[in-house]
């Protein structure tokens, strides 16, 4: 599933539509986002504010699972993530679209989005803190990190056809995306579903 999104919104737009703060975060646009970037994120604040503040994408990995950092949370049974689940560590990841590799072989990059004019949109995702070493081996980071991940479901008619896997979860209207944000985990989790509507294969 989703190993790259684009968001080509700063922090203004993101605040008018995901009803944000600023928080700890570069105001310019970001573009191609991969594992292990940083990107803006929204999250709930300790005083009941929504800001928008930079995380970097991935989770670190279960035990015995290996060295990568877990971009998309599918399983959300498990008890690896059920601690990140509540609100406080919920969150909105602003998109402005996102790539699928095609099932078929030679593999080719597939875009989708709201729009061609690339309309913001997000997707549901989680956040915590971690402390160790990210980054690239030539600019490793280390200390106190910011981490998020994806959440991911069943693929709509959309995708299918591309990437028969799995899509991410996206909050396409503000309801969905308050819903997210405060309500208990057995009414948000029902929001890991396919889009119904909306979404375009771009290019």
């Amino acid at each position: 599933m989703c190993t790259l999104y684009r968001i080509r919104h700063g922090s203004a737009e993101i605040a008018r539509l995901f009803g944000t703060v600023q928080g700890q975060r570069n105001d310019a646009p970001t573009g191609n986002i991969y594992p292990d970037a940083l990107a803006p994120v929204a999250r709930n604040a300790p005083d009941g504010s929504r800001e928008i503040t930079d995380m970097r994408w991935g989770f670190p990995p279960p035990p015995n699972v290996g060295n990568a950092p877990v971009v998309n949370v599918r399983n959300t049974a498990s008890p690896f993530w059920r601690a990140w689940l509540n609100p406080e560590h919920r969150c909105l990841v602003p998109v402005s679209s996102f790539c699928e590799w095609t099932d078929s072989t030679p593999k080719q990059k597939r875009w989708f989005g709201m729009g061609d004019d690339d309309p913001l949109f997000a997707f549901a995702g989680i956040w915590r803190t971690w402390n160790g070493t990210r980054g690239t081996k030539k600019s490793p980071v280390e200390g106190e990190h910011l981490l998020f991940s994806v959440l991911t479901c069943e693929p709509n008619d959309v995708v299918r056809p591309i990437h028969a896997k799995a899509m991410p979860v996206i909050l396409a209207t503000k309801e969905d995306r308050d819903t997210w944000m405060s309500a208990p985990v057995d009414v948000a989790l029902k929001l890991q579903r396919p889009l119904g509507e909306g979404l375009r294969l771009l290019h």
